[in-house]
């Protein structure tokens, strides 16, 4: 809080050396030149970065100069440097006032934003950096300027022997799709720890879906309302990782100097009819200590820049593979920001995970505020559907 307090005095010494030499200047020109009315520059500047009392204060002193160059020629009370000074006067008043009213705004907007940030560490809860035997780190870029929340989402869950993540899209994107974005985290963080295989896990979701989206569409989307959701789950025992797609692109396997897209055998997004356990996918893979896995959404692929090209995810993360997670995206980041000149059109999220090395696992730590629990994990899921 101090940082604009100490920049604004900085700053105010500005006005007030153009104050100081408009009104030394005028004195030294020819009679038949004034300069008074060039004072109106001080509040004018000094409203772009002070608040009301400093604004006032310039704008005081600024009356007060023109009071004194009259005073100084024998012509204060001439109708020409009254006029003058009422300008002034007036002018300084509006300036205050829209210091008053900016103030207001910015206060206001500020709240906005402590809303935001409070609603998007209830819905999104703030992964720790590690969870068993992996280290994670999260990144999420809204489409909407001042918004903190959209309609992309991603959690985990540790549960026994191991790790769930769950990373999703709903249909659109910023504040319209926070409601089915929050009613997928819930549901996964409750369904993650009573069912025994991503199937059965994916169909809970959908049960879900069809039983609460309804209540969430308008007659605008209604039919039209879906997510796409990827399923991970990652044992602490051995190297086999398994991952089911609904729509969901598929993850980034990272290893030093490679970069190796994780073939899925996609089912329907959520949403779209109602799938059983027996209609999806398992897919397996090996997740070795040191690999990276990066889980994103389509709003990082999807990204283009001035010439309409998309986001090359798989060329650029593999410049970064063997960074840590929060580097890893801490460059892509910074990358995609470039890439799109600082304006995405769509919400996007990512989560790196790194396997540790073995032998170096820490216990599992249940962090105040994450809402990680230990639940049920089963290995019924199998390569083959269902």
């Amino acid at each position: 809080m101090r940082q604009p307090w100490q920049s604004s005095h900085v700053l105010l010494v500005i006005p007030i050396v153009l104050i100081v030499i408009i009104t030394v200047v005028d004195q030294l020109v020819p009679a038949d030149i004034h300069l008074g009315p060039l004072l109106v520059i001080a509040p004018a500047i000094t409203v772009s970065f002070a608040g009301p009392w400093l604004t006032g204060l310039v704008g005081f002193l600024t009356v007060g100069a023109q009071a004194y160059i009259g005073w100084h020629f024998g012509v204060l009370f001439s109708r020409n440097v009254l006029v003058q000074l009422l300008a002034l006067t007036v002018l300084s008043a509006l300036t205050v006032i829209y210091c008053v009213m900016r103030e207001r705004r910015m206060r206001q907007l500020a709240q906005v934003r402590m809303i935001a940030e409070a609603a998007q560490h209830v819905l999104l809860w703030p992964l720790p950096e590690q969870i068993g035997s992996m280290k994670i780190a999260c990144l999420y870029l809204a489409a909407e300027a001042e918004a903190q929340i959209g309609g992309d989402l991603y959690a985990a869950t540790p549960v026994d022997n191991g790790l769930r993540v769950m990373i999703g899209d709903v249909r659109g994107k910023g504040l319209s799709a926070i409601g089915e974005a929050a009613l997928l985290i819930g549901a996964f963080r409750e369904a993650a720890h009573h069912h025994t295989s991503l199937p059965t896990l994916a169909a809970a979701l959908e049960r879900s879906v069809a039983r609460n989206l309804p209540e969430l569409e308008t007659e605008e989307e209604l039919g039209e309302r879906f997510a796409t959701v990827m399923l991970v789950e990652i044992s602490d025992e051995g190297h086999v990782t398994r991952i089911l797609s609904c729509g969901h692109p598929p993850p980034l396997l990272l290893s030093p100097g490679s970069a190796v897209t994780v073939p899925v055998h996609p089912a329907p997004p959520l949403g779209v009819h109602g799938t059983a356990p027996g209609d999806y996918t398992v897919d397996v893979f090996s997740f070795q200590p040191g690999d990276t896995l990066l889980l994103y959404t389509d709003g990082v692929i999807e990204a283009r820049d001035a010439d309409g090209v998309f986001y090359p995810l798989t060329e650029r993360a593999v410049q970064w593979a063997g960074a840590s997670p929060e580097k890893l995206l801490h460059h892509i980041r910074r990358d995609l920001i470039d890439h799109v000149d600082g304006r995405l059109d769509d919400d996007a999220a990512l989560i790196a995970l790194c396997r540790t090395p073995d032998g170096h696992r820490p216990h599992r730590s249940h962090r105040p505020g994450t809402g990680l629990h230990v639940g049920g994990f089963g290995h019924g899921a199998r390569s083959a559907p269902g």
